[in-house]
């Protein structure tokens, strides 16, 4: 009597846990099984790519010299406080044990355009940095970036007659970045970055043809600028910059 009580049991038993759906399925009046989670749904790689549009307020001093002792005194120095340029970057990267990212980022600081001492002056900062940051869990995030800036700056005026037009440097790049990120889906996110970098610039130098003179209001030559090279000396340049950008995570 007791094995066939036993036996029975196990029947029963048998047949609930067979009638039983898995967590992530539920049964049907019809007997069939519904899925209740999305198959779509899958772990992320960790790695991501993107691009940023940025708005860089520049600060730099061009310095001027020559080697003439007869107008160098003439010549001084410009400062710029926070120029506006637009630019942009691309980038690339990975998370890595949840909190921390590292991102290899290449971008354009823009382009600045100047006229003074009748020559047309032109800076333009492309540059490479590799980034670290660390992700709290309320979307914000600091960082810090190390690479190389390629500053690069034309003098022109048609009375230089040698040294070239152009002069390009490179040049140590460091940031530091804090920043707002919010996720627009379960692959898009959008990010909100401020970073203040420092980069060195360029020393370009260019000569004046035979006959340049500089005339005032009254027709009078102040400065015989014949066969002088003049020498444009771009120090620490601070770059202010907010950029919005799209990263889509794979």
């Amino acid at each position: 009597m007791k094995k066939i009580i036993s036996f029975a049991a196990l029947v029963a038993v048998t047949a609930t846990v067979a009638d039983a759906a898995p967590s992530h399925l539920k049964r049907t009046k019809d007997g069939g099984y519904q899925v209740t989670y999305d198959y779509t749904q899958k772990e992320k790689t960790g790695w991501y790519v993107g691009g940023r549009a940025e708005l860089s307020l520049l600060n730099w001093e061009n310095k001027y010299f020559s080697d003439a002792s007869t107008v160098v005194a003439d010549f001084g120095s410009d400062k710029y406080s926070f120029e506006p340029l637009f630019g942009g970057s691309l980038f690339a990267g990975r998370t890595l044990n949840y909190f921390w990212r590292a991102e290899l980022e290449a971008g354009l600081i823009g382009q600045f355009t100047d006229k003074d001492e009748g020559y047309e002056f032109r800076l333009t900062v492309p540059y490479v940095m590799l980034n670290g940051y660390y992700d709290f869990a309320n979307g914000m995030y600091l960082g810090v970036g190390l690479g190389m800036a390629m500053p690069k700056t034309e003098l022109d005026d048609d009375a230089f007659v040698s040294g070239g037009r152009s002069k390009r440097a490179v040049s140590p790049m460091g940031a530091l970045m804090a920043g707002w990120t919010y996720e627009l889906d379960s692959n898009l996110v959008l990010d909100l970055r401020y970073r203040l970098a420092a980069f060195g610039g360029t020393k370009h130098a260019r000569v004046w043809k035979e006959g340049t003179v500089v005339i005032d209001n009254k027709g009078d030559v102040v400065k015989d600028l014949s066969g002088v090279m003049f020498t444009n000396e771009i120090g620490l340049v601070l770059d202010n910059s907010i950029s919005l950008g799209i990263r889509y995570e794979f």
